[in-house]
C-alpha cells in the first residue's frame, strides 16, 4: 500500500474534515484523536503504519478546529466532535468497524457506540475521558477559574504538550452535561479493551474502573 495523503470531507454544517484513508481488509479500523491532539500524532501514525502491515482499513481524521479540518477550536463541543467523528464513520468506512479512541476520544468512540452499534463491533481505548468537562468543573478548576470561565465565557490552560494554552469555553462544559456517560449504565454490548496507564497525570485511571462497572458488556478487559 501507498502512503495515505491528506483528503477532506464535506460535513453537512459546512466545515470540511481532513482524513486520511488506507484501503483494506474488514474489520476497518477508525481512529479517535483528544482534546487538541490531531490526527498527526504519535499514536494515529502508528496505528497506521500497523494497519498498513496488515492490509487492514483504516481511517484517521481531524475534528472542526483540530489539525488540518476547517473551523476554530473554540468553537468545538463534544455533540459538534462527535458528529465530525460520525459523519467520518458513516461516510469513509464500510463495514464493521473498530473503533479506536484516545483520551477525549474515548468519550467520543463510547458515543459512537451507542449511535451506530450495529457499525462498531469493538472498542480500543486509551486513557479514556469520558465526561472530562464535568470532571474539570468539579474538581480541576479551582475558584478563581471557575470565576473567570463564568466571567468571561472562556479559560486559557497551560499544557505540556504544545505551545498554545487549552481553551476551555463555558459553551463546552456546558454542552458537554448533553452526553455525560458514567452517572448511568452504558448500553455498549461489543467487545472493549482499556489500556490506561497509572501514572497518568491528566485522566485518572480510577475513571477507568468506573466505566468497567458502567459498561453493560460482557466483555470487558482493562
Amino acid at each position: 500500500m501507498t502512503e495515505s495523503t491528506t483528503q477532506y470531507l464535506p460535513h453537512p454544517a459546512g466545515h470540511r474534515i481532513a482524513y486520511h484513508q488506507l484501503p483494506g481488509e474488514s474489520p476497518g479500523v477508525i481512529f479517535c484523536g483528544g482534546f487538541m491532539s490531531d490526527m498527526n500524532g504519535t499514536k494515529a501514525i502508528a496505528l497506521e503504519a500497523h494497519c498498513r502491515e496488515h492490509s487492514r482499513a483504516f481511517v484517521r481524521f481531524d475534528y472542526l478546529g483540530h489539525g488540518e479540518s476547517d473551523g476554530e477550536f473554540a468553537d468545538g463541543t463534544i455533540g459538534g466532535w462527535c458528529d465530525d467523528a460520525l459523519t467520518a464513520l458513516d461516510t469513509l468506512t464500510q463495514g464493521p468497524q473498530v473503533v479506536v479512541g484516545s483520551s477525549m476520544g474515548g468519550w467520543i468512540s463510547l458515543l459512537l457506540a451507542l449511535k451506530r452499534p450495529e457499525k462498531v463491533q469493538g472498542l480500543l481505548l486509551l486513557a479514556p475521558a469520558p465526561d472530562f468537562t464535568e470532571e474539570m468543573i468539579r474538581h480541576e478548576f479551582n475558584d478563581q477559574e471557575r470565576a473567570e470561565l463564568l466571567a468571561n465565557g472562556r479559560l486559557l490552560r497551560p499544557t505540556e504538550y504544545g505551545d498554545e494554552p487549552y481553551v476551555i469555553t463555558q459553551q463546552l462544559i456546558d454542552e458537554g452535561n448533553n452526553h455525560l456517560l458514567l452517572n448511568q449504565t452504558i448500553p455498549v454490548y461489543c467487545p472493549v479493551h482499556i489500556v490506561h496507564g497509572m501514572n497518568d497525570s491528566d485522566v485518572a485511571w480510577q475513571r477507568s474502573l468506573t466505566l468497567v462497572e458502567q459498561l453493560q458488556s460482557d466483555d470487558v478487559t482493562l
